[in-house]
């Protein structure tokens, strides 16, 4: 059996991604972070890791894998994350009835904040 242990972002800024994913999803490191690398793990241990590793590779404007992020309160969710420093993107491909809304992280790695109630 296989389980997902972690989500691999590319990010050029280790110490920002990892401040910006640690108070994003209230993460902390497993370890002592490397120069390079860093895998960050739910607080309460519940849920997958996320691992930052640095990269030299530009951001996809349209990424094939992305994280998304589920929450009842999805304005105040967006809010947050905006001034943790995340940005709203422009995306051109939204549904009548989009459930969902595509922001970029400090490192331009898009993600989805999906509305679940």
């Amino acid at each position: 059996m296989l389980t997902v242990g972690s989500v691999v972002l590319g990010v050029s800024d280790l110490p920002r991604a990892q401040r910006f994913w640690t108070q994003a999803l209230d993460y902390v490191p497993r370890d002592t972070p490397e120069p390079d690398w860093v895998v960050l793990r739910p607080r309460t241990g519940a849920g997958p890791n996320i691992s930052l590793g640095t990269s030299e590779t530009p951001v996809q404007p349209r990424p094939r894998v992305h994280l998304d992020l589920y929450t009842t309160t999805p304005e105040a969710e967006i809010d947050r994350l905006l001034g943790l420093g995340a940005t709203q993107v422009n995306w051109p491909d939204y549904p009548p009835d989009a459930d969902f809304t595509v922001l970029a992280d400090p490192e331009g790695n898009r993600f989805c904040v999906i509305d679940t109630r």
